[in-house]
């Protein structure tokens, strides 16, 4: 039997470099080729190679496929579609994506919508049609790719390895894009390793090489077979029937109208183009003269928000979004209001036009298009029914403290550690709301809150960080109430059941910086918090039993009290308390006069930024022990 051929025998010091090697052995109608090139390719993109229709579903889920003569309906929509695109003839860029000049070309592909949302509950048939979809197109060869996420399933779960399972599937059905692609992997090394942002990847690794390609003749061909990318059925229609859309004297009047105001521009048009709603059906073609008449900005945001208006949890995630001091995800709004993601989203959704959305709820943020919204938001002659009260600073505040208390470990860049005495502040310092009032109405809701312990817990943090704060917040006037009702939510936390007490007293809350500031202190006043610390030691004691012992004793003596607000437990400002009451009867049994005068407790900071509080500053004593 011959040997086959063997190549470069005895050959040294040599090496290949970027060739096809085609191995041909036996029948020459048996050949096996080996592309190294495209093989390196592959390797240097590492895709996903079990994410398209074609994967293994039994070892790569989901395992769904649609019965013959089953979902025909959903999938004859898919297919429709899909198939009602045109092309149309446009102007096209001078350059393509690297700069090189580009030829000529008749083919520009139009859309509005880019995306059929195919959505329904968990187990309805979605991913069965996807792939009886993607079958439909990869056998008439129009399918460029394949794409089916999994939870659970490792990257397949989330968008890391997207793109560059996308680019290789283009490569194989497109192999002209595959030096484009290698191109743009030298020039930015980031779309293949993950530090690139999400659209930069999609962008160098899929939209350019694709739309480079385009101009080949060979993909006209493809393309005339079909557009991948299909215009809105309904303004195809519109402009076969009346004409292009819009008019000149359409344009004449957008013109004059945006005034050369940008942002005006690019939300009037994100408003126009939009998908219809069941409450809201109209078509661009009806937005047009609606923007044109419409007060501006103003204008635009009042009918953007009526499309969600009578969803579920709108008014929270609208004063949310509206009032965060920074940008959160989807999954991290969700988890700060209790709510589940996909409640976050259905609301977005309807708002894109003036609220960005990320493509994904774990990663992303959610903003506004435009600053100028908040101030239509917390405008109230502006927003009207959408007004988004100061006082929701005050839910905030209790949201983000209902996270930190529920969780063992919480990072202390995490905005909602950071954020609770942050949004506290600005809802005791606005001077658009009654402190008493407010409060008052929050305590109403208590009810409908599921966790007493914390809900119990946050007052009674939230009104010592007042009482030191009083001066600042101008609530001097409400100092009685103030103090009563921190002593009131001691007791309420304490004689909770249950054992989330315990994680109150001991996980530490971040304080900040420390006002330089006075607070009095009543002989009535002592008494009040005196009787709340006795009742609330009583509880805590029967409860956890020697959790008390544990902490150092108040006999009064010790002339300060100094606190790190870095971070403050329940215990610490239990301590606060005691040392108060002990530290007043100290002084009155020192003086021995009647009535007993009022004490000036002084609250400071020392040189490493300590809290600092002591009755002895406005008799000249030491602030050292």
């Amino acid at each position: 039997m011959p040997q086959p051929p063997t190549f470069f025998d005895g050959a040294q010091h040599f090496r290949i470099d970027h060739q096809a090697i085609y191995s041909i052995a036996g029948n020459h109608n048996n050949v096996n080729v080996l592309n190294v090139h495209m093989d390196d390719l592959v390797r240097r993109l590492n895709p996903i190679l079990d994410a398209s229709h074609t994967r293994n579903r039994k070892r790569s889920p989901p395992d769904s496929e649609c019965f013959p003569g089953t979902r025909e309906k959903p999938i004859q929509e898919v297919v429709v579609w899909a198939d009602s695109g045109e092309m149309y003839r446009m102007g096209i860029p001078n350059n393509d994506w690297r700069g090189r000049p580009m030829p000529p070309t008749e083919y520009t592909t139009v859309k509005t919508p880019n995306i059929y949302w195919l959505h329904g509950f968990a187990g309805c048939g979605k991913s069965s049609i996807s792939l009886a979809v993607a079958k439909i197109y990869a056998g008439s060869g129009r399918l460029l790719a394949s794409y089916f996420f999994f939870r659970g399933a490792g990257d397949r779960s989330t968008m890391k390895r997207f793109a560059v399972t996308l680019a290789t599937q283009l490569v194989a059905a497109i192999p002209a894009a595959a030096p484009l692609i290698e191109a743009a992997m030298r020039a930015e090394p980031g779309v293949v390793t993950g530090d690139a942002s999400l659209a930069t990847q999609l962008d160098l690794l899929l939209l350019s090489p694709f739309l480079a390609v385009a101009y080949d003749a060979t993909l006209r061909e493809t393309l005339a077979k079909g557009p991948f990318l299909i215009k809105d059925r309904v303004v195809k229609a519109y402009v076969r029937t009346r004409g292009s859309w819009p008019t000149e004297s359409d344009k004449r009047k957008l013109v004059k109208h945006i005034n050369g105001s940008f942002v005006l521009a690019s939300t009037m048009f994100k408003y126009i183009v939009q998908p219809p709603t069941k409450e809201d059906p109209t078509t661009p073609m009806e937005r047009l003269p609606l923007t044109l008449g419409m007060n501006g900005l103003d204008g635009l945001y009042i009918q953007t928000l009526a499309r969600s208006q009578h969803l579920p949890h709108f008014r929270i995630i609208i004063s949310t979004i509206a009032l965060l001091w920074e940008p959160l995800s989807i999954v991290e709004i969700s988890a700060l209001l209790g709510i589940e993601a996909f409640e976050v989203v259905r609301v977005l959704l309807n708002l894109q036009a003036i609220i960005h959305v990320p493509g994904t709820d774990e990663e992303g943020k959610v903003t506004l298009c435009h600053t100028s919204l908040r101030d239509f938001l917390t405008t109230k002659s502006r927003s009207g029914c959408s007004f988004v009260l100061p006082s929701f600073h005050l839910y905030l505040s209790y949201y983000c403290f209902s996270f930190v208390s529920g969780r063992n470990h919480v990072q202390t860049g995490d905005y909602r550690w950071r954020a609770v005495l942050h949004h506290w502040d600005l809802f005791a310092r606005s001077g658009n709301c009654d402190f008493l009032t407010e409060i008052e109405q929050f305590k109403a809701c208590q009810p409908l809150l599921v966790n007493r312990v914390t809900y119990h817990a946050f007052l009674f943090s939230m009104f010592f960080h007042t009482v030191i704060n009083l001066q600042r917040y101008k609530l001097l006037n409400n100092q009685p109430y103030v103090l009563t009702e921190w002593a009131n939510q001691l007791v309420l936390v304490a004689e909770c059941p249950g054992p989330h007490i315990q994680c109150w007293l001991e996980k530490g809350l971040h304080y900040g910086g420390c006002p330089q500031s006075t607070v009095q202190f009543t002989e009535d006043e002592v008494k009040t918090l005196q009787h709340a610390l006795q009742r609330a030691s009583t509880a805590i004691q029967v409860n956890f039993l020697g959790i008390l012992e544990s902490q150092p004793s108040s006999t009064g003596e010790k002339k300060t009290m100094v606190l790190n607000p870095v971070s403050l437990s329940g215990i610490d400002i239990f301590n606060v308390l005691r040392w108060i009451v002990a530290r007043s009867h100290f002084k009155w049994e020192e003086l021995r006069v009647a009535p007993r005068p009022p004490f000036d407790l002084s609250i400071s900071r020392d040189v490493v930024f300590n809290m600092v509080l002591s009755f002895d500053r406005e008799l000249g004593d030491d602030h050292s022990d």
